[in-house]
């Protein structure tokens, strides 16, 4: 029998654990579990909806859309199941126009990002809206949620990344669940 993902997840954590980092990679796990039907936006909104709650400290406009986030995403009544495909349209959108600065550089253009929560959002937002649809995108989203820059390791997977991880194995498991109650 193959090893199930919420195994090699675990094994993720594992070497969190005893090596104090794993590389992102590691996530490549995830393009297989993404090629079922409707995990890719089922994950975009989990992503968006974890990252709107984090919006706590924002001032200014960056506060004014982490608001208007958590009202589509957080704070809908439970008679709508799924945030209104318009009003998730208009944000994904506001988003893309708040950070879409760029700085051109020797090797290529750069996109300046003022603050990760709100590309976290964004990015859920577009997989959740359809306008982006593979496997990859889905991998993407989670290594750009869960990786963390520490000065000893770099950008990976360390220290705050290991609650993202085993995060990320609660949503599996939980949406496996929910696929095996529409099957009966």
């Amino acid at each position: 029998m193959p090893p199930r993902i919420q195994d090699k997840l675990a094994a993720i954590i594992a070497e969190i654990d005893s090596t104090g980092h794993a590389n992102t990679t590691r996530l490549t796990v995830l393009k297989k579990w993404f090629e079922h039907p409707r995990r890719l936006r089922a994950f975009g909104l989990w992503v968006a909806e974890r990252a709107a709650a984090r919006g706590d400290a924002a001032t200014g406009e960056t506060a004014e859309l982490f608001a208007e986030a958590r009202a589509l995403l957080t704070e809908r009544p439970l008679s709508e199941p799924m945030p209104g495909w318009t009003a998730t349209e208009v944000l994904q959108r506001r988003l893309v126009a708040f950070q879409n600065t760029f700085r051109d550089h020797p090797w290529g253009r750069v996109r300046i990002i003022k603050n990760k929560d709100l590309l976290l959002i964004e990015e859920g937002l577009a997989l959740y809206l359809g306008q982006r649809r593979t496997p990859y995108d889905g991998y993407r989203l989670a290594a750009d949620d869960c990786e963390h820059y520490d000065p000893h390791f770099g950008t990976n997977l360390n220290g705050p990344a290991r609650e993202r991880v085993t995060a990320l194995i609660a949503f599996v498991t939980t949406t496996e669940a929910r696929e095996g109650e529409s099957l009966d």
